[in-house]
């Protein structure tokens, strides 16, 4: 994605839309702001655009976005990058926005960098916001030395011996993307259900990766780099694996961070919106899994939709002459 980037402390940017996040919403909202003829920014704490999806899972194939059999995450993200660079939105990369100032027609956002940005109006695309993941309760010493919560590449654990620890769609996922490339891979869940989808749940079990359940780590041990992981199962039994690498998908713990303090109605932890994706304070709104009302599906495809939705009716508020029918891009 190509465009001006603003990085610098005490930096000044002036657009019709700023929008906070760029996941998919943030950034199919970005190219469908420039389809209305809006200049845009887009702000995001992490140093890359794609949200999630290019921080947690990348390499993951995604089944349910339209138009894709299957897309690899990255490469969906890079599609949304390419369609939206095309109006050349800024990019604030590394820019958590901290503060929302009311002004007169507009919104002054503030970033953890010192970059004020002035606004027209305020789309919030921030995901689930802030998310850190849930500790391995042991062997938290060998992070970055085999340890670790994601998987970004997978190549990286190509010939390894590698234990999975968890019972979600992420944990079984991951063991099911690397029974192809590694040497070995164990999958660890101290339950004897699994969370995952059904579906998912089978093709583990008919794969070549070893289940044990209920088993629970007990220790992570390596001279150096990790070697070895132990685990306890049912009367305390005892299993010594061989690992050079251990995935702990326990889950992420989200944290909604200064999003609490910018007055805005919350329910469940998300910004509650009206049909036209509204929020309670003027000039904000907001689409994506950060948005909540009575019936919403966490959806990607949802978040484009409604990011459409928001930007449609964004335009008809700051200039009253444009239509919130945008009319077919074909005729554009």
């Amino acid at each position: 994605m190509t465009g001006p980037a603003t990085t610098g402390a005490d930096a000044e940017v002036s657009v019709d839309l700023l929008i906070i996040g760029a996941g998919p919403t943030g950034l199919y909202g970005a190219y469908y702001a420039g389809f209305r003829g809006m200049s845009v920014a887009v702000a995001d704490a992490l140093p890359e655009v794609g949200g999630q999806i290019a921080a947690l899972y990348p390499e993951k194939p995604i089944f349910d976005v339209a138009g894709f059999p299957a897309v690899r995450g990255q490469d969906l993200v890079d599609r949304l990058a390419e369609q939206a660079g095309r109006w050349d939105p800024v990019l604030l990369l590394g820019h958590g926005v901290t503060e929302l100032d009311d002004t007169d027609g507009g919104i002054l956002a503030t970033t953890d960098a010192g970059t004020r940005i002035t606004a027209g109006a305020v789309l919030v695309c921030g995901g689930i916001g802030n998310f850190v993941p849930r500790e391995l309760p042991v062997g938290s010493e060998f992070l970055g030395r085999g340890l670790r919560y994601f998987v970004p590449r997978l190549g990286e654990l190509a010939g390894q011996d590698v234990v999975v620890v968890g019972g979600g769609d992420s944990a079984l996922d991951w063991a099911l993307s690397l029974e192809p490339i590694a040497s070995s891979v164990t999958l660890v869940h101290r339950r004897t259900r699994f969370r995952a989808h059904e579906r998912t749940v089978e093709q583990v079990h008919a794969s070549s990766v070893r289940v044990l359940t209920p088993y629970e780590v007990r220790k992570v041990s390596g001279d150096g780099p990790v070697s070895e992981v132990v685990v306890s199962g049912p009367d305390d039994e005892l299993i010594t694996l061989p690992a050079q690498a251990v995935v702990a998908a326990l889950g992420f713990i989200a944290d909604l961070g200064p999003v609490e303090r910018w007055g805005l109605d919350l329910r469940r932890r998300r910004i509650l919106v009206d049909p036209t994706m509204r929020t309670s304070r003027e000039r904000v709104f907001a689409a994506g899994d950060i948005a909540d009302y009575d019936g919403r599906v966490g959806l990607i495809s949802i978040g484009f939709g409604e990011a459409a939705l928001a930007v449609n009716h964004i335009a008809g508020m700051l200039d009253p002459a444009r239509s919130i029918t945008p009319g077919h891009s074909t005729d554009a």
